[in-house]
């Protein structure tokens, strides 16, 4: 869980290849700019083949596309990457003037790149459609009209001790059954309200058949666990898995006080 803001992760005078995303191996790919949202990870190579000397690592924090810091005084958010021989000293290096920044779309899985499910928009068994928004009055945040409200005893205790099914354990609206081996695709819609939302379902790693600002892609769309839903209007992001991981499983926003709201 973090704060909201995420952060654009950079090396000065570097390439980064990205080859890992969430904990899912992908083809390498080259950028010099990576957005991180809450909950992401990522693996990146670099290659120190720069001149000896001391380059700004920098993660400047933002709000989607608008930037909470366009300076970079006294080394804010920042560390050194010091080559050996380099002096002791602070680096005077600056951004690369052509910024190759990663779009999600363009990452594509190492091993077995299709998507479940058939390759059309209508290709899984079963399609969640969400909506989200914020109740001014009780000063909560809500999923399809229904604010999360957490259990007093843990969801997989309660289950185990057949004390309760996993539908008495929560208000309704927030749980949703689905049969074992089915593909299910979840629609996750831009928010203006707060936006972007960095959405992580546990249990699974999914692939993003739609990434927020890009088309629908079923032949081999990136596999990863966290995604950004965007925060242009009109948009949205779309998820495909498939229920081969029987358990109590959340899919929340990773921002803490949207999850704890």
């Amino acid at each position: 869980m973090a704060c909201e803001p995420n952060f654009n992760f950079s090396v000065d005078g570097h390439d980064l290849l990205i080859i890992e995303a969430d904990g899912q191996a992908t083809l390498p790919h080259t950028v010099n700019k990576i957005q991180i949202f809450s909950g992401q990870r990522y693996s990146a190579v670099l290659h120190a083949n720069q001149k000896v000397d001391n380059y700004w690592v920098r993660a400047l924090p933002n709000f989607g596309n608008r930037n909470l810091s366009t300076t970079f005084e006294n080394g804010v958010n920042s560390a050194i990457l010091r080559y050996r021989g380099a002096h002791i000293a602070e680096p005077r290096t600056q951004q690369q003037n052509n910024t190759k920044a990663l779009k999600e779309a363009d990452l594509h899985p190492l091993l077995d790149p299709f998507a479940p499910g058939k390759p059309s928009v209508d290709g899984a068994d079963v399609t969640f459609n969400l909506t989200y928004d914020f109740d001014q009055e009780a000063f909560m945040y809500r999923v399809n009209n229904v604010s999360f409200a957490p259990p007093t005893i843990p969801v997989l205790l309660q289950i185990l001790s057949g004390a309760h099914n996993a539908h008495d354990l929560l208000p309704k609206g927030n749980v949703f059954t689905v049969e074992r081996n089915k593909v299910v695709q979840v629609n996750l819609p831009s928010a203006l309200i707060a936006g972007p939302h960095p959405f992580h379902l546990h249990g699974h790693a999914f692939s993003v058949v739609k990434s927020a600002d890009s088309h629908f892609n079923f032949l081999n769309p990136v596999r990863r666990d966290v995604v950004n839903a965007g925060d242009t209007q009109g948009d949205f992001a779309a998820i495909r898995f498939r229920t081969d991981n029987p358990g109590p499983w959340i899919l929340h926003c990773h921002i803490d006080f949207h999850f704890a709201l």
